[in-house]
């Protein structure tokens, strides 16, 4: 007997105005998610394209901050958008455990952690303040492929369908 969520993460999207885009293609040979342990999957990393959104560049050249926010918020709806397709229901998300921020920047950018709260912040807002706010690392590399500003990969903890909480 699965337990009823607090709130639904599909109703808090669409309060947010914002809706899932179509799962990102693969770029390579990977995995775009792997299950593992008991109630573990891991969600490899993806960019900031949907819809409208196609970017490149880097922060602090090409980019500001709050641009940067949003190509992490995009990139974490892409994360999502993977994560269900393979679990079919992200309300079955018990807990955000990990999120990794990769931030393009230029050599004089300093602020990798604020544009990680573009894609953190979604998390809580769809999720709540204890199962949404992960652990996090925000990490400036030089380059991303295809030149896109952030990406971002996760562990997500869910529910246990056998044993619900």
């Amino acid at each position: 007997m699965a337990t009823t969520p607090i709130h639904n993460v599909y109703e808090k999207l669409h309060d947010l105005g914002l809706e899932l885009p179509e799962r990102p293609t693969k770029a390579g040979i990977y995995a775009q998610a792997k299950r593992f342990g008991e109630n573990l999957i891991y969600i490899s990393g993806c960019g900031p394209a949907i819809p409208g959104a196609t970017v490149q560049g880097k922060l602090g050249q090409d980019f500001n901050t709050a641009d940067g926010q949003i190509h992490a918020r995009n990139c974490m709806l892409n994360v999502l958008s993977v994560l269900q397709a393979h679990i079919d229901d992200l309300n079955k998300v018990k807990q955000v455990v990990k999120i990794t921020v990769f931030v393009a920047s230029d050599d004089s950018f300093t602020e990798q952690p604020q544009v990680a709260n573009g894609g953190s912040g979604l998390l809580v807002d769809l999720f709540g303040e204890e199962a949404g706010a992960p652990s996090r690392s925000a990490i400036g590399v030089n380059v991303l492929p295809g030149n896109i500003p952030v990406e971002i990969e996760a562990l997500f903890e869910l529910h246990d369908p056998e044993y619900p909480d």
